[in-house]
């Protein structure tokens, strides 16, 4: 735990002074949720070296499995002389970096990178080109005009210094063999080249900058992030993981990801009970606890979980907007007034703040209100994926299927793998009547969400709605698997849907199903009543067959030959008698039966 501690504390400098913020207060919230008895004393921290950061690419050794990739190439490593080299010409940029920080603490980018332009050590250059970054980026989202109702060809601002910030990092984990490039492999400056590659759409070189960086530098949140947000499957992951280095951070992101893409519970629960093992106290890893949750529909475990989370920290922003969708779909109003009170007081500029007060806004059907603090949201952050999504369904209430269309549209844009835009979409277009658009979006929607049985039911929906019997009884399946198995509704469904297709003899077996399950769930009679009708009903139709158009003499013959030919016409009066004895809108029906029934001889 030691290692572990220095390396955290060591990142959070690292990463605030050279602008990384998120990155170093997530080491730093990770830093304080580690008990004070566990963490040494700060006179007895270690250097950069002892404490397991590298400022060079790794060794062969170092990721086993890497076969031809260029990070494996030993030639790239950093001398003992390298090191000291760039810690003297350090030295004599330190004022100019001290001053320049400063600047960027301002916001103020383009003096920043104009301070430290001649720098030529790696922390100050990186601040540089991180602020020319920021810059470029603020200027392409300023010059970029969305108009409300129409959609850009973009799915972001272009941003034409890409190329030229591209160029200006072509000696970092460059494949020449001059001992410049081998001396310009700084994890952050891999960092930062990993992050232009990545917004230029070339996910492979970045991926390969982004696993170096990780790797010589663990402890980099911000790094790990990015490389999560451009794996595009899990089976990409598992391949990747290889190449990686075997610290926490590691399983931190494993995780992350796993949660992402609904993987099977079994997996999530072994990494999230390693972590906890490890990290008992851990604010971030019992939010992915309450995220696990959330995404298996246990809102009330997520629930107590959040509110354990702010007990042990009542200011804590990150993943608030969740906890608020939480309590809007429990219809906890008071509650949710209660947390929008509380972080409207805190931080009202956080974008995670603002959605939560469009929840809150939602759950009292003041729509436009709500739209509101969605746009605020996207004002202060245009790639929180959570505002774009609840802003599609206000639009939805409102009445505005177009203007929610959009919404779901650029929530796809910031995220391709979230499930919930695309299923959005196709709730927007069946409304629509659309069903084919609708479609394709809900088989979108089942492929990021394949255990979700919401995925198939809107699926069987749309099967349904276009008369493709077996393809719709293909998805209600899937779903009965997916959902609870004390769910009737699902069985019922399942029932009809081979009634429309014409097998009656299926659709009789899941209505006598839903029978058997009502009334082991104590269920009232008129909730079972219809599914008891057909299924005796089938039965008699069965003994009709096998009777061949006899009179009704000789019954005992006849039920001997319904019971031949798969009828039980005691079964039939068992399911008939309660509905007829009952006040149920079927009660007169099963009467009408019972008679048939004993034309029949049954009785």
């Amino acid at each position: 735990m030691d290692q572990y501690v220095h390396q955290i504390r060591r990142a959070v400098a690292d990463c605030s002074e050279r602008g990384l913020h998120a990155a170093a207060k997530w080491a730093g919230d990770f830093l304080l949720n580690i008990p004070i008895h566990e963490r040494p004393l700060l006179s007895h921290l270690p250097s950069a070296a002892s404490a397991g950061f590298r400022t060079s690419t790794p060794t062969r050794g170092s990721v086993s499995g890497c076969g031809s990739l260029s990070f494996a190439d030993d030639s790239n490593m950093m001398t003992e002389d390298d090191i000291h080299v760039s810690e003297d010409l350090f030295a004599i940029e330190e004022d100019l970096f001290i001053t320049a920080r400063e600047s960027f603490n301002f916001k103020e980018f383009e003096k920043t990178a104009f301070i430290l332009r001649e720098c030529r050590s790696p922390k100050p250059r990186f601040l540089c080109l991180y602020s020319k970054f920021l810059a470029s980026e603020k200027e392409a989202q300023d010059n970029w005009t969305y108009r409300q109702g129409g959609r850009s060809h973009n799915e972001k601002p272009p941003n034409p210094a890409l190329r030229t910030l591209l160029a200006l990092l072509s000696d970092v984990n460059s494949n020449e063999s001059t001992s410049t490039a081998r001396k310009e492999m700084d994890p952050f400056l891999l960092f930062l080249k990993g992050l232009i590659l990545g917004a230029l759409k070339r996910r492979a070189e970045a991926i390969e900058c982004l696993i170096l960086s990780v790797t010589a530098y663990p402890w980099n949140w911000s790094a790990w992030l990015q490389l999560g947000a451009l794996i595009e499957d899990p089976d990409e992951w598992t391949s990747l993981q290889k190449h990686l280095p075997s610290q926490p951070t590691l399983k931190m992101l494993s995780l992350k990801i796993l949660v992402d893409f609904n993987a099977a519970p079994d997996t999530l629960d072994e990494t999230i009970n390693e972590l906890s093992e490890l990290f008992p106290h851990s604010l971030f890893v019992k939010s992915q606890r309450a995220l696990l949750a959330y995404h298996h529909r246990d809102f009330e475990e997520a629930e107590a979980i959040f509110d354990s989370i702010l007990e042990m920290d009542p200011y804590r922003v990150d993943n608030m907007d969740i906890f608020a969708n939480i309590l809007y779909v429990q219809q906890s109003r008071a509650k949710l007034s209660d947390l929008a009170q509380r972080f409207i007081r805190a931080d009202k500029d956080r974008p995670e703040v603002c959605s939560l007060i469009g929840n809150y806004y939602s759950i009292r059907c003041e729509h436009e209100k709500a739209v509101k603090y969605f746009k605020r949201a996207i004002q202060l952050d245009p790639t929180h994926l959570a505002a774009w999504t609840l802003m599609g369904h206000e639009y939805i209430e409102m009445k505005n299927p177009h203007a929610a269309i959009e919404a779901y549209r650029r929530a796809i844009d910031v995220n391709r793998k979230d499930f919930r835009a695309w299923y959005g979409l196709g709730k927007t277009y069946e409304l629509l009547d659309m069903i084919q658009y609708s479609l394709h979006y809900y088989q979108r929607a089942a492929a990021l969400r394949p255990y979700d049985s919401r995925m198939w039911l809107a699926l069987a929906g749309c099967y349904k709605a276009m008369s493709k019997w077996n393809e719709a009884i293909d998805c209600m399946k899937r779903a009965q698997t997916c959902a609870d198995s004390s769910e009737v509704s699902h069985v019922v469904a399942l029932a009809n849907l081979y009634d429309k297709s014409g097998d009656a003899t299926s659709a009789a077996l899941n209505h006598r199903r839903a029978v058997e399950m009502c009334q082991q769930q104590n269920r009232h009679i008129g909730e079972w009543a219809k599914s008891a009708v057909y299924a005796a009903e089938h039965e008699i139709n069965l003994a009709i067959a096998a009777r061949g158009g006899t009179s009704t003499a000789n019954g005992a013959k006849i039920v001997a030959d319904a019971i031949k030919e798969g009828a039980d016409l005691q079964r039939a009066k068992a399911l008939l008698d309660p509905v007829a004895a009952s006040n149920a809108a079927e009660g007169t029906v099963a009467i009408d039966l019972l008679r048939k029934l004993k034309s029949l001889g049954a009785f």
